[in-house]
């Protein structure tokens, strides 16, 4: 009893200090995460852009020390990494782009017309290709895409064919590979919007188009901003689908990959670039109010 009894009281002041002071109680909670968070990724990140200003031995190809800008220069003056890059960014935007427009109507159904009971049934149908493997995935696409596959067999007929390998099929990949982190934000921002500003904008004498683009598009563009982040974001860092089906696409992303063994502070540089265009993207989403809807 006399061990046990002064450590109660010890734990009852430290609690008594924490409960009057709120904010020391939010800060060691935190601290632990915050921790990993600049330990382990800012922390990652500052040592990627300090590598990008090293070199490498022409003749053993291990990295020396020396401080310079020439792998930066390399990449605003060599035409192939400014296309590579421009390339990545078009093939980004267009899967965000593609996403919207299959996610909305779907996203649309499954919150505001299906009934409440099948509802979550459909959010998970939607969340089901999740639960399959990326790569399972990306290679039954080179199955569907291959010459002679099925999306041959299917198109056939009608005396066309399909896209086979290449730019074209890495962008259709990348569109079905992220399409439920588009549909999910906008589900939700669907479910959230209240009846009563549908009902006055029909009152009014609004149509359909004028009431989506008075009431709903403002309402849920912060949703579809918030999309956009994961699917902009996923395509412009992909490699591996843009490997499987991409034939002789490069992206940013495979040039990385290609230049880790070969020249370290070169993928170094080049892995500063999505880096910079996605912090660049969040700050333009940022005045959507996008972020807090993540």
């Amino acid at each position: 009893m006399t061990d046990t009894a002064p450590a109660a009281g010890s734990v009852r002041r430290l609690a008594g200090i924490l409960h009057r002071r709120p904010r020391l109680q939010l800060s060691l909670l935190l601290s632990a995460p915050l921790a990993w968070l600049v330990l382990a990724y800012l922390g990652s990140l500052a040592v990627l852009f300090l590598s990008a200003f090293w070199t490498t031995d022409a003749f053993t190809s291990s990295v020396v020390k020396a401080w310079n800008t020439d792998n930066f220069t390399a990449l605003f003056t060599t035409d192939v990494y400014r296309q590579v890059a421009l390339r990545s960014v078009g093939v980004a935007l267009t899967v965000t782009v593609l996403c919207v427009l299959i996610a909305f109507p779907l996203a649309f159904y499954t919150a505001r017309i299906a009934h409440p009971r099948w509802r979550p049934l459909l959010v998970v149908a939607i969340l089901t290709p999740l639960w399959a493997s990326y790569l399972v995935k990306a290679y039954a696409w080179r199955l569907i895409l291959a010459q002679g596959g099925l999306l041959d067999w299917v198109l056939g007929p009608l005396g066309i064919k399909g896209p086979g390998y290449g730019l074209t099929a890495t962008v259709l990949v990348l569109t079905y590979l992220w399409l439920p982190y588009m549909i999910l934000p906008i589900h939700a921002g669907l479910e959230q919007l209240p009846d009563n500003l549908l009902d006055a904008s029909a009152d009014l004498g609004a149509r359909t188009g004028r009431t989506f683009r008075a009431v709903v598009l403002p309402m849920i563009l912060p949703s579809v901003a918030a999309g956009s982040v994961f699917t902009f974001s996923l395509s412009l860092g992909d490699y591996i689908a843009v490997q499987i089906v991409g034939g002789k696409t490069q992206l940013i992303g495979n040039l990385i990959y290609s230049n880790i063994t070969l020249d370290l502070p070169l993928a170094a540089a080049l892995g500063t670039v999505p880096v910079v265009i996605i912090v660049l993207y969040l700050l333009a989403v940022r005045r959507t109010g996008a972020l807090g809807s993540l």
